[in-house]
């Protein structure tokens, strides 16, 4: 800029709030030392408000004349001056009020070291700091505090003009804690000069909260800790008593907290703040070591420990101090292990965003939601937990524990970014606000000219830029917070013993028989194959086994879910998501813990898949599909493949996940008996329909064809273990090989799906068809019409009850339901020879198929009490009173029941007894093929199995006693009804 363009019109345009001001100060610069202004105009321009830092610099130079034109001279120094101008109202005033200190920011300096600044505050005061004790002359307190302001000063003009103020941000706030303990160390020494006999006490000063952890504001108040003792001469003895020594200290303190905190025309440092001390300010001010012992390990909070996470020795007596910090240390990472840590600290951190006025909650940058403390809470609450075992992410700084927490595995590399970049922002913002007036505040300003300062002080174009950044990184934060701050993984390592955590500690495998595994040398090498070695992965793996140990253990089989956990582990190699997801998602890692301990059937099909794990990341994603959005996928999927097998193959496989989604959804009770039984009846139809499609695609014609789903699928009741009764029909046509064409269809349907392979096959039984297993395999609509009409048997009506749409053409589908109403729903019922048939079948099947040897209580198919009388007595009211009650006609049992009941052809008692059976031996069969992997109709006598079946139904550990009693007791109340409804008892 040029002396030319100093008109009012255009530094108006520049940015001046008050151009005929701006012009007038810059004309007369002009004057006196011509175009060595240019570029301070320029600076002053992209300072943070060039009204502020024109005006501050006028009352400068016109107190030092010749400094215009050696600022015109040193672009280094008026860039430092001009900064601070612009960025701080108080700073420009004391700069206008102390002109001479201008010449502090003339050099450029880099970060001084304790040392340094400690030397020179007790130099300034006239103390020597070489002392082991140094002394002051009390009335030199001004002194300080003009010192401070120096060194305040020369701090915020090298973070003002940094190149990347964010980058530099911790050598910033480390420099104001270093400065912060000479302060300290410097009011002390004066505060010696005060208090007489000071001599006889030790006094040692522990830095807390920010201070502590090196990461200090600008006007933060500093958190501090006493801690005395009596001094000793020089022959080892006690130069006062305690009481004495607690006396002179606690002057001591006094003065030096009235030092700091003092108003003078000199100005003022910070307060002082002591009440993180024990029992905070109710509690006595100044204590010895000894009664700091007593209190942490009998009386002290869990929130008070995790106020020590940062302490360190600051100013006094530094080995007094330092023997304090070595003393709660070790009580500060095992605060974990205390019970309800991790859900006080939660609480706590709820109760300060409950607490925040309403007014201000929304322009918090450190207490509110998304704010500064939920990054340092989270941070903490990992370091806390994690910390106990391992020492290397035992940082006192924020942004140096997130960067171990980042480097070790504890928090993803892409979140801790994203924590690291939002809280650096937010700090940041704090800095400036701070230092704008020199007041502790971190609240967002509402006002314009406040906003426009700030955002040009951190580099942003205008208000509604900042507005838009800050709000951006505090959702991140929030979002971050909410999901590691809340972790169950989180919550369970806290709950483990520290000496358990290190998992290949002495006794490893004592703690691992302990804890219920059969195999504790094979859990270790399962344990160390997982964590071995120096990678991101394994170190990710030491976090999550200690959780995962215990939550396997939850389970019936922790042996195989360790070995499952190993297999899917390794399977999956370094997917980038796997190992994420189990550390931070909500639940994942304990849903997964649950699945492999509880079901072998469950871990194959994991195994065939193991990015199917996937889906444990989110509870939605396990709810069972819609049939036609599977049905799709299946199609899209044999669409791409022109064999049939290889097309088939496909269908399979999306079973196969579907069937894995149903199952972990089972198992974490997600979903009822009765969606399990819809779900899988839904997927069986899905599976046909598109198989079918396959097969009829390779031949030029074939009929029509619809399966009938009978049985427990037409029910919508399938269990895991259930096979698909079906029957198939074909449309009526004039060509003579229809049946033959539709035979063909579906015997290769029947094949393709039965086959062998890497996915679970489909079975497909059709001998409820026409004349059993002597009758052909498809026959038309007219065929069927006329055999259900002429031919068909009283159990032929009595399989009819569950007749539904299976696959196929709905259509055709209909048309035969709608023809074998009358067959099914006989309008007179049964005659007493009907009924004696079914009874005859019954029981002869009782005696046939329930295998010679086995006890015929623990079958829960055809066992007295069991799905075949509760099946078989509801099937026989609905033959006899389907007819004339509409609403019977339900291929569910439970739903026919229910109907029954409502229409008092069964008694409320009576309904609930059949009902409770059927849910409890329905639940016992899905839960056997679970566990083994394999279908069984009846409950183990193995005392292990039988423990783990009745687990997964819900009893505790031990209780399969109670478990099969009480199965006993539903069975035998469902075959007293059951013998009054079916066999005509009284």
């Amino acid at each position: 800029m040029t002396r030319i363009s100093t008109t009012e019109g255009n530094l108006a345009r520049l940015g001046f709030g008050d151009p005929r001001r701006a012009a007038a100060i810059l004309n007369g610069w002009y004057d006196g030392v011509g175009d060595n202004c240019d570029h301070l105009v320029s600076e002053i321009l992209a300072s943070a408000d060039p009204d502020l830092t024109i005006g501050g610099l006028d009352r400068i130079v016109c107190q030092r004349p010749g400094l215009i034109v050696k600022l015109g001279a040193d672009d280094g120094w008026s860039d430092r001056l001009i900064s601070v101008l612009g960025a701080s109202v108080a700073l420009n005033q004391h700069l206008g009020a102390h002109p001479e200190d201008v010449d502090v920011l003339r050099e450029p300096s880099g970060r001084r070291d304790a040392a340094t600044l400690r030397r020179i505050l007790l130099d300034a005061v006239g103390a020597d700091p070489d002392a082991a004790a140094p002394v002051a002359d009390p009335a030199r307190s001004d002194d300080l505090r003009r010192a401070y302001r120096r060194e305040l000063l020369r701090i915020a003009a090298a973070d003002l003009t940094a190149a990347d103020p964010q980058d530099l941000l911790p050598e910033v706030a480390g420099e104001l804690a270093d400065l912060a303990d000479a302060t300290v160390e410097t009011a002390l020494a004066l505060s010696r000069g005060e208090v007489a006999g000071w001599e006889c006490a030790r006094l040692g000063i522990v830095a807390l909260g920010k201070t502590g952890g090196q990461e200090l504001n600008y006007l933060s108040d500093v958190d501090v800790l006493y801690v005395a003792e009596a001094a000793v001469d020089e022959a080892g003895e006690p130069m006062c008593e305690t009481g004495r020594a607690i006396t002179v200290a606690t002057r001591l303190v006094g003065a030096l907290t009235r030092i700091c905190s003092a108003h003078t025309a000199a100005g003022t440092i910070w307060q002082i703040d002591a009440a993180l001390r024990p029992e905070g300010k109710a509690g006595p001010l100044v204590r010895t070591l000894a009664s700091h012992a007593v209190y942490y390990e009998k009386w002290a909070k869990n929130w008070e420990f995790q106020a020590m996470l940062k302490a360190r020795p600051m100013a006094g007596d530094l080995a007094l101090a330092g023997d304090f910090v070595d003393l709660v240390t070790p009580m500060v990472w095992h605060v974990a292990e205390n019970d309800q840590f991790v859900t006080e600290t939660q609480a706590m951190r709820r109760r300060v965003i409950s607490l925040l006025p309403p007014r201000e909650a929304d322009r918090e940058i450190k207490l509110g939601a998304g704010g500064l403390r939920d990054v340092e809470f989270s941070v903490q609450l990992i370091q806390l937990v994690h910390g106990r075992a391992d020492d290397r992410v035992r940082q006192r700084g924020t942004l140096a524990a997130l960067a171990k927490l980042i480097e070790f595995g504890y928090v993803g590399r892409s979140d801790g970014k994203d924590l690291d970049a939002a809280y650096r922002l937010m700090r940041l913002l704090e800095h400036r606000i701070q230092l704008e007036k020199m007041r502790r505040t971190h609240l967002m300003p509402e006002d314009g000219l406040s906003l426009r300062r700030l955002a040009r002080g951190v580099g942003m174009a205008d208000a509604e830029q900042l507005r838009t950044r800050w709000r951006e990184a505090t959702r991140r934060v929030l979002a971050l917070h909410q999901r590691l701050f809340y972790s169950p993984l989180l919550e369970a390592v806290a709950r483990i013993p520290s000496e358990a955590v290190r998992l290949t500690s002495h006794g490893a495998e004592v703690r691992l028989r302990a804890l219920g595994y059969a195999d504790p040398k094979a859990a270790l090498r399962h344990i160390e194959a997982l964590s071995q070695g120096l990678s991101r992965t394994a170190e990710i793996q030491r976090q999550l086994l200690p959780a995962m140990l215990g939550w396997f253990t939850a389970g019936p089989n922790p042996d195989h879910a360790l070995l499952a956990f190993r297999q899917v582990s390794e399977a999956m190699g370094r997917t980038h998501w796997y190992l994420r997801a189990l550390r931070d998602g909500d639940a994942m890692a304990e849903r997964l813990a649950r699945i492999l301990s509880s079901s072998r059937y469950t871990v194959d099909l994991m195994m065939r898949a193991p990015q199917a794990v996937g889906m444990l990341i989110d509870e939605a994603s396990l709810r069972p599909r819609a049939r036609g959005e599977i049905l799709a996928e299946m199609q899209a999927s044999a669409k791409r493949h022109a064999e049939l097998d290889v097309a088939v193959q496909h269908i399979r496989a999306v079973r196969r996940r579907e069937l894995l989604r149903i199952a972990m959804a089972d198992l974490l009770g997600l979903i009822d008996l009765a969606t399990v039984g819809a779900g899988l009846s839904e997927l069986f139809g899905a599976t046909i329909d598109a198989a079918l499609e396959v097969v009829r695609r390779r031949l030029d014609w074939s009929p029509r064809i619809a399966v009938i789903a009978l049985g427990r699928w037409g029910g919508g009741e399938l269990s895991y273990a259930s096979d698909a009764d079906a029957m198939f029909v074909i449309e009526d046509t004039d060509r003579p090989d229809a049946v033959k064409v539709g035979t063909q269809v579906v015997s290769d349907l029947r094949a393709v799906l039965a086959k062998p392979g890497p996915d679970p096959a489909l079975d497909i039984d059709v001998d409820l068809r026409p004349e059993g297993k002597g009758g052909p395999i498809v026959r038309s609509l007219a065929s069927f019409v006329a055999y259900y009409a002429r031919w068909s048997s009283t159990w032929e009506a009595q399989a009819l009850q569950r007749a539904a749409h299976g696959a196929g053409d709905a259509e055709l589908s209909a048309a035969l339901l709608h023809s074998i109403d009358a067959v099914r729903y006989p309008a007179d019922g049964l005659d007493r020879q009907q009924v004696h048939e079914i009874r005859k079948l019954k029981a002869r099947m009782e005696v046939e198929r329930i295998p010679r040897g086995s006890d015929p209580l623990r079958n829960t198919k055809l066992g007295p009490g069991g799905l075949s009388d509760v099946e078989w007595a509801v099937q026989l009211l609905q033959l006899e009173h389907g007819a004339r009650l509409p609403e019977l006609r339900t291929t569910s049992t439970l739903g026919a029941l229910g109907v029954a009941e409502a229409a008092e052809l069964v008694s409320t008692e009576d309904a609930a007894a059949l009902r409770d059976a059927w849910t409890m031996a329905s639940h016992i069969r899905n839960a056997i093929l679970l566990l083994r992997g394999r279908a069984s109709d009846t409950i183990p006598t193995n005392p292990r199995e039988a423990s783990a079946v009745a687990q997964l139904l819900g009893y505790d550990k031990g209780e399969s006693g109670v478990f099969f009693d009480e199965y006993r007791r539903r069975t035998r109340r469902a075959r007293l009804v059951m013998d009054h409804i079916f066999w005509g008892l009284e």
